[in-house]
């Protein structure tokens, strides 16, 4: 079969769309349809079916999909120049998809790596408005980075550690008077931090469950302006532990744990199967974890864990 048969096969199962695929093989529309009933009649199937305004993958065409993604790999890999991956020559942009607080503590250190194994190769971050799964799929996202939430079934991940919520307020706050126990954490107005506006999470179900409610008197989309509010403000935010010290003391704000229990947070890393075995994407992987590991000190080295 042609090579180039495969390209296309593997773009139209990566994008369910015939339209999208063309996209990212830089063709059009009606060139993919063509290659799309030249593999329908190779293959004696269908392979994408309408179903309401998009198309959906047959079961074979599932059954293909890692297969042929796989096959091209190699044959990528078979056509590539020079036997092994050396970074200081790879010349690429990696994108990463994170919230604004683990962005700043991570780009710093990334950018101090990259820099010095890959010095041909940029980062751009985005937020999280692209979350899920589906940036990935589409090649606009190579990794997401953080609390991952709900991904497509065929995005990879791996844990890199777990971070504590603390508490955190401007230095001079009347909260730090005495000591700090549920009830008087319960008692002062709190800053939720929401892309979508959400009042409630964990620290609410965990206060329930003594019979306490606290009033999040504020919601903001981001930590940046969370921050900047509890610095200026009485109102007290959440951040994550040993995250950014410096900066909150900069900013005169003093962080204090939760007087209670509270479920650790988990980041971690999510990428697409396709680019598992790149060579360039997994060094470019292992750096990111390092980079969030690296304000904690001892687990630096422990890029596998």
């Amino acid at each position: 079969m042609d090579l180039n048969l495969l390209r296309v096969l593997d773009a139209l199962l990566q994008e369910n769309s015939v339209s999208r695929a063309a996209e990212r093989l830089g063709t059009s529309p009606a060139a993919v349809s063509r290659s799309l009933a030249r593999l329908r009649r190779a293959v004696g199937d269908p392979l994408l079916v309408r179903a309401g305004q998009g198309m959906v993958p047959t079961p074979r065409a599932l059954e293909l999909r890692e297969e042929v993604g796989a096959l091209l790999r190699g044959c990528d890999n078979v056509l590539r120049p020079g036997a092994g991956f050396e970074a200081v020559h790879l010349q690429r942009t990696f994108t990463v998809q994170a919230t604004d607080l683990i962005l700043a503590g991570v780009a710093g250190p990334l950018a101090d790596r990259i820099r010095a194994a890959a010095p041909h190769v940029d980062v751009v971050f985005l937020p999280e408005a692209l979350e899920g799964g589906p940036a990935l799929r589409q090649g606009t996202v190579d990794v997401e980075l953080g609390v991952l939430g709900q991904l497509d079934p065929e995005i990879r991940t791996r844990h890199i550690t777990q971070k504590q919520l603390v508490g955190v307020a401007r230095t001079g706050h009347p909260l730090f008077d005495k000591r700090i126990d549920a009830r008087r954490f319960a008692a002062v107005d709190h800053i939720g931090i929401s892309r979508h506006g959400k009042r409630r999470g964990p620290i609410d179900q965990a206060l329930a469950e003594r019979g306490l409610r606290r009033r999040v008197a504020v919601v903001v989309p981001s930590h940046t302006s969370a921050m900047i509010l509890a610095r200026d403000t009485d109102l007290v935010a959440l951040t994550l532990a040993d995250w950014l010290p410096g900066t909150a003391a900069a900013l005169g704000l003093r962080t204090f744990p939760i007087p209670f229990d509270v479920a650790p947070i988990d980041l971690g890393l999510a990428w697409h199967p396709r680019n598992s075995d790149d060579p360039g994407h997994s060094w470019f992987r292992d750096h990111v974890a390092a980079a969030v590991l690296a304000p904690s000190g001892p687990g630096d080295q422990d890029l596998r864990g």
